[in-house]
Order: structure tokens, then sequence, then C-alpha cells
């Protein structure tokens, strides 16, 4: 990988502005340790092995899928980048594709005349400046044009096995809603949770919390009588009571060091 070009202006006060404001205090959970370690002892319980649902076959297609689901959907992006990535799985193949063939592609996708532009920018980033292999740091991953913090940190955990905790919509409604780690910004949303999730359920617990704010505590109602924490959640949103549900914990989950 070759050494990264100097950071422009414009990416040092970025870069600034968000580590001022994951140094901002944030509110407390309203839930004691033995709460969360509850609550997410039962996330790893119905999903053992949560996976994200963009689809995608190497690094490269990851950060391309996850900078173009920026509003827009996982379902829409799959539907576009299907046949895309069947005939660009690489930076040097998107850039030979270009801009104007990228863009018929992704034209179902919201935004997609900009997100054309930014998936030829990164792929020209990632073969002049990082030798065509996406890098492995947060720090390098925000330099691709498109990329933002919540990409990074989907990127690393996804490709690289990172643990992070990457806040999009999902997360940052249900943080707040169920008084999880209430907090303004997904910046402060993310540092809440990486200071309250138990270590042993880190690294999962990005895909729990996205599927459970996709699929059960929606946007417009939450769907409390198939909630396995509603017993728990101290939402004033609660559209129902919940007694606990009866779980037990895998062997192979007991096993995971703390």
């Amino acid at each position: 990988m070759t050494t990264p070009k100097a950071k422009s202006s414009t990416q040092n006060t970025k870069m600034s502005i968000s580590a001022t404001a994951r140094k901002k205090p944030v509110r407390r959970s309203a839930y004691s340790k033995a709460e969360l370690e509850e609550i997410f002892r039962r996330f790893a319980i119905q999903r053992p092995e949560p996976k994200g649902e963009l689809e995608h076959v190497n690094p490269f297609t990851l950060v391309v899928a996850v900078a173009l689901s920026a509003q827009a959907t996982d379902i829409g992006v799959n539907k576009a980048t299907r046949a895309l990535f069947q005939i660009a799985d690489t930076p040097e193949k998107m850039l030979a594709l270009g801009e104007d063939t990228v863009r018929d592609y992704i034209k179902t996708i919201g935004l997609y005349r900009n997100k054309a532009k930014n998936v030829i920018a990164l792929s020209r980033m990632l073969v002049d400046e990082f030798g065509s292999v996406v890098p492995r740091t947060r720090e390098e991953l925000v330099q691709l044009p498109g990329v933002g913090r919540k990409t990074a940190n989907v990127v690393m955990s996804m490709a690289f096995g990172i643990p992070t905790i990457a806040v999009d919509t999902h997360i940052l409604r249900i943080a707040n809603r169920i008084k999880l780690a209430p907090g303004k910004t997904p910046d402060e949303v993310e540092a809440r949770l990486e200071a309250i999730i138990p270590k042993h359920y880190l690294f999962h617990a990005h895909h729990w919390l996205i599927l459970h704010g996709r699929y059960v505590c929606k946007a417009r109602k939450p769907e409390c009588e198939r909630c396995v924490i509603a017993d728990i959640c101290k939402s004033g949103e609660k559209t129902c009571d919940v007694p606990a549900p009866l779980v037990e914990l895998p062997a192979q989950i007991l096993a995971t060091p703390a």
C-alpha cells in the first residue's frame, strides 16, 4: 500500500469537528450493567450470527455498496448493484466503465448522479494512493470520496472483522427511543454505545441494533409484541406490556470470553 497524500484542509476540519463532537459529554444509558448484559444476551440468542443485508463480493464492492446506501434502502441498492458488480468488482474495472455507465447502472438509487461521481472518484483514489487495496483504518477510509465515519465503520466490521458501531438512522432512533444510549448526534450515540455494550457482544451489536430497528422497533410504530427485550425496555412509546421471553443462553455464547 502506498502512503496516502496529505489530508486537505477540508478533511482536517471535518475530522477535527468529528473528534470534538465525540469528546462532548453524553447522557448515560437508562439501563444497569445487568440489564445491558441481558439485552444483548437475548439479541445473541435471537440472531447468533447476524449479517449485513448489502450484497457484496469483496471489500471494494462493500465500500461502494455502503456508500450507495445513503438515503436508500439495502434492497434498492442490491437491485442496482447486482449487475454492476458482475462486471466491475475492482477499482480498475469500475474506472474502465466510466461515470456515465456507472450512473446508468445505479439510476434507480436516490442521488445517483452524485453517487456515480463518488464511486469513480473513490475508485481512482484507491488505485492512485492505496495500490487498489481497500484500507483497514478509519482514518484512511474516510479520505475516500463519499465515505464518512458510518461507512468506514461498516467496512471495518464487515470486511475486516474489527468491532465498530456504525450509527445509521435505525440505531440513532432506537438508541434514543428506548433510552439505551441517548444522544443528539451519531458520533455521540456511537461513543455511548461503545462505552455501555458488554465487550463480548460488541462485534455483533451493530447488526443486532440495526435489524432490531428495521424489523421490530420500527420508526412509525414499534412492534413490542414481537420484541425480545420488551419487558426490559424503558421506552415511553411501548405499545404493550410483554412478559420476559423464556430463553436460554447457548453453550457457545457462554464460552465467549469477556
